[in-house]
């Protein structure tokens, strides 16, 4: 998987974060997708077979890690699960909080899936979808409690770190030992500190997840799509990912000319105005665009900015491919 992420931009493959969209492949909606293994398989599959994507991308739904420890989720038949109530809220709460097992939850059911779609699927590798620490102590504790934690209660927010880091390391183990060839891991809420909060709160405990896991095997692309990310890129380097993932909250040039060019580098068509939101001609603008500024960089891999909508338009998920392919 090493030698993968090596020649992925020589591939010139795209490696869109796409999966729920799959649903309006199959029939099923949002909710069953979340909530069955076997039409979740079904939708990784049917995404796979239609898309001549890098890798097969299964769900990346950022709400199963906190509801395995407990936290409420609102679930419909069109929208991402969400998290709705915090779960902790002053340091002793979060001593006392306890590690739940791979298993508990919803999270048993995902390795499932993409171990199903894994055995199924032998053209590309499958890479499952998890969230990174600070981003699901946010989920745990509430977002703007763990920003401003940052400052005001740097103890509390480091110990809901020191809970959710370990479980990530055992959820991460799980999809490898399931044989999954990588994980995706979505770290958006560090984009929103400062590099210096971000190199504290959140990089170290992002390293600890890829040093524990990561190997020739099985590699980490770590992605954030928050505003500040063009000023962390050291730090980001640093945690040792395989390949990096930005989204559209950055000029993607940018990016590429501060990060060092031997990663791959993954970004960053708008999931909003062009997929969901655009039209096959826009989308080719866009996607042609894209390239035109960034494909003098040897690390340069066309993506989306994050994850897809459920109800983004097949129409333009076609054009983006078909621009991928031409001649500029």
């Amino acid at each position: 998987m090493k030698a993968w992420a090596a020649e992925l931009a020589q591939s010139r493959r795209p490696l869109p974060l796409l999966s729920f969209p799959s649903g309006q492949l199959t029939g099923a909606d949002v909710y069953e997708i979340t909530h069955d293994a076997a039409k979740q398989t079904e939708g990784i599959l049917a995404a796979a077979q239609r898309m001549p994507a890098a890798a097969a991308v299964c769900m990346m739904d950022l709400s199963v890690e906190a509801e395995a420890f407990g936290c409420k989720i609102i679930a419909s038949e069109h929208e991402v699960p969400t998290v709705t109530d915090i779960l902790v809220s002053d340091e002793d709460e979060a001593n006392a909080l306890e590690i739940p097992p791979v298993g508990a939850g919803r999270t048993a059911l995902y390795v499932k899936a993409a171990a199903d779609a894994k055995a199924q699927i032998q053209d590309r590798p499958v890479l499952a979808g998890i969230i990174g620490p600070f981003s699901l102590a946010g989920r745990l504790m509430d977002v703007t409690e763990a920003l401003m934690a940052c400052i005001a209660d740097p103890d509390f927010i480091t110990a809901v770190l020191d809970k959710v880091t370990p479980f990530l390391i055992s959820y991460a183990q799980a999809y490898k030992d399931a044989g999954i060839d990588g994980i995706v891991m979505a770290e958006p809420l560090a984009g929103l500190l400062s590099p210096a909060q971000e190199e504290e709160f959140s990089a170290p405990y992002v390293k600890a997840i890829i040093d524990a896991v990561q190997d020739d095997s099985f590699i980490v692309i770590y992605h954030n799509c928050g505003p500040n990310i063009a000023h962390m890129t050291d730090s980001l380097y640093a945690n040792g990912a395989a390949a990096y993932h930005f989204g559209d909250a950055v000029e993607l040039v940018s990016m590429l000319e501060k990060m060092p060019a031997d990663k791959p580098v993954c970004g960053n068509v708008s999931p909003v105005a062009q997929f969901l939101n655009g039209t096959p001609d826009s989308m080719r603008k866009a996607v042609l665009d894209l390239r035109r500024a960034c494909e003098s960089y040897p690390n340069f891999v066309l993506s989306s900015g994050c994850d897809i909508p459920p109800a983004a338009k097949w129409e333009n998920i076609d054009a983006f491919f078909a621009a991928a392919k031409e001649q500029i």
